[in-house]
């Protein structure tokens, strides 16, 4: 009688896809910690950095992959261009969001952003691609509305550094999803951050020469932790490519959630911010949601193994 359980090849494939999975999304539910670690620059200098650097790390390893033929074709298409380019002023709003919330004590505020995610852009998905929902889809979606109902009548003002988070990234893997994914994850973040990139650095010659810099700071651990912004931002990308391609994008959307637990880990227990009960109870609400659209997605992964299917799952460039 063969054997049911799947070959140990497969098995092995599985897991290294995981650990792949927990490792990016790990690495950027601990970017809090790295942030705070570079002040005293404040969040536009961070984010201009970031920017800068990665797109030098980005084109060191195209160089090296010897990757560059899909730039010509697209510079041939100014619409995918256009679009490229504004993916990377979107998703520099979302950096210097999430900076600015980790440098001004409002990581638990960025936590909540990144939990709220999956359902705005479930929500983007019926309002602007006229997707259709299932029915826990719409529960999710619904609970998740109390939540940013309760949490701003609890708290007396709007979440507005979660939303914008919230918003930010998912009107990036809607534009993902407009322009098409005809990019690998090195050529796009090479491509996204070289768009912004002449912006960024004309920024950091202002401050240079205004004195306002902290990039050549005495120590030199300054200047280092600026510089291996780059490598910090595509060390994660890296293995979540890798995760992507070894294991459904169901199961990624599930460890997704390791992030913004992470990240409200963070806040709470090492930086020491403030949770009302109020707020305990507002992310609460939004847990259930999650909740909801998890059992949505693991049922629909049952009915279609092959599915890609997944929770609120995308590419991901934080």
């Amino acid at each position: 009688m063969p054997s049911s359980n799947p070959p140990e090849s497969a098995r092995t494939t599985r897991r290294r896809g995981i650990a792949s999975a927990f490792i990016a999304y790990g690495v950027w539910g601990a970017f809090p910690l790295y942030f705070v670690a570079l002040a005293p620059a404040g969040a536009l200098e961070i984010v201009a950095h970031r920017i800068w650097w990665t797109m030098i790390t980005c084109a060191i390893v195209l160089t090296w992959r010897r990757d560059w033929t899909w730039l010509r074709d697209l510079l041939r298409r100014p619409g995918l261009a256009a679009g490229v380019a504004l993916s990377g002023a979107v998703i520099t709003f979302n950096w210097g969001t999430y900076v600015w919330a980790v440098s001004n004590d409002h990581t638990v505020d960025a936590a909540l952003g990144y939990f709220l995610n999956p359902l705005v852009t479930i929500g983007l998905g019926v309002l602007i691609l006229h997707e259709r929902l299932r029915r826990l889809q719409w529960a999710a979606v619904g609970i998740g509305l109390i939540a940013a109902v309760f949490l701003t009548v609890s708290s007396g003002s709007v979440p507005w550094t979660a939303l914008a988070l919230a918003f930010s990234f998912g009107l990036y893997g809607l534009l993902k999803n407009r322009v098409g994914v005809t990019l690998e994850p090195w050529q796009s973040l090479g491509a996204e951050s070289a768009a912004v990139a002449p912006f960024a650095l004309a920024f950091l010659i202002v401050l240079q020469v205004r004195g306002e810099s902290t990039f050549l700071a005495p120590a030199g651990v300054h200047t280092g932790l600026l510089v291996l912004s780059g490598l910090v931002t595509a060390i994660p990308l890296l293995f979540f490519a890798e995760a992507a391609r070894l294991i459904p994008l169901s199961m990624i959307g599930l460890i997704q959630f390791i992030t913004p637990i992470l990240q409200l880990i963070v806040g709470v227990a090492l930086l020491h911010e403030h949770m009302a009960a109020g707020r305990w109870i507002g992310f609460g609400i939004v847990w259930i949601a999650l909740v909801v659209l998890a059992v949505d997605s693991l049922l629909v992964s049952r009915r279609h193994p092959s599915s890609k299917a997944s929770g609120g799952g995308q590419e991901q460039t934080r």
